[in-house]
């Protein structure tokens, strides 16, 4: 497990551009801890912006969200989600807006594949007998390599050849070249963006240690390491579905992923089957 020092926190507070929280969200998360807060006001605020309310609309209609009917107004779904998991929702949907500028990358295929893994750690959310919140998995799958997109903007001129030697040498993991050639690495990067979006503890915590192997031997919390196994589980579907390859360190993970979300390698299977028809039925 990773544990943030003050040394840490001093470099990354001084070297990176972290996000700063739009002001619909700054007001969505005023309403909510509002102990007079009113549902019907957060829900007329969550109207106001258009594009913001139609993907909220969109994300919990989909198939893989697992609603048992279809909800077709923001006051609905306020009400139905209730106050924090719509604040939870919304700040996973607006990360994806909030990097702008000169990077190494192309942020596009980033936030696709984010967006896949944080569907398939809902749709694994459903199928499980332990019950997670589905908007923290759905934020905790769009969060976890939010890191990258803020690596990529500070080392704009040098970052894609650490991706790119990542993924020819597999003796070091990419967190490991991330620290070799910027002394830092993107779990902890992510880290500092979900604490400063305020985020539910046990996302950034996963986020924070998303890399680590050993994480669910030392980790105390039931409800992070549901999170944790959720999102490894998902990353490596996403990744055999859509590139024919697991993830880097799957084999060193999977039995203790599969213990703490009660499942073994024919239910793993059944579930990827599954998904990759519903992909196929959206197409």
């Amino acid at each position: 497990m990773i544990t943030i020092t003050q040394d840490v926190i001093d470099h990354v507070a001084e070297g990176f551009s972290i996000p700063s929280m739009p002001e619909i969200l700054i007001e969505v998360q005023r309403i909510c801890a509002d102990p007079d807060g009113e549902l019907a006001d957060l829900a007329s605020i969550i109207a106001t912006d258009i594009g913001l309310s139609s993907t909220i609309l969109k994300t919990i209609n989909s198939p893989l969200y697992g609603m048992n009917r279809a909800i077709s107004d923001i006051a609905q779904a306020v009400m139905l989600l209730g106050m924090g998991s719509v604040s939870t929702l919304i700040s996973g949907i607006l990360i994806k807006q909030s990097f702008q500028g000169e990077a190494a990358i192309r942020f596009e295929r980033l936030w696709d594949n984010a967006s896949l893994v944080a569907e398939t750690m809902v749709y694994i959310g459903q199928n499980i007998e332990d019950k997670i919140p589905p908007e923290n998995l759905y934020t905790a799958g769009l969060f976890h390599d939010c890191g990258i997109a803020a690596m990529s903007m500070r080392f704009s001129s040098t970052y894609l050849e650490t991706l790119l030697a990542a993924n020819e040498d597999h003796s070091k993991t990419q967190v490991q070249y991330e620290e070799e050639f910027h002394k830092s690495n993107h779990a902890v990067v992510g880290y500092f963006i979900a604490s400063g979006w305020k985020l539910p503890k046990d996302i950034c915590q996963v986020i924070l240690n998303h890399h680590e192997d050993d994480f669910l031997q030392h980790n105390k919390s039931h409800m992070e390491n549901l999170v944790y196994a959720t999102l490894k589980i998902a990353d490596n579907m996403v990744s055999s579905l859509k590139r024919r390859q697991n993830i880097q360190g799957w084999d060193e993970v999977r039995e203790s992923c599969y213990i703490e979300l009660g499942i073994n390698e024919d239910i793993y299977q059944d579930l990827s089957e599954n998904l990759e028809e519903l992909w196929q039925q959206r197409e």
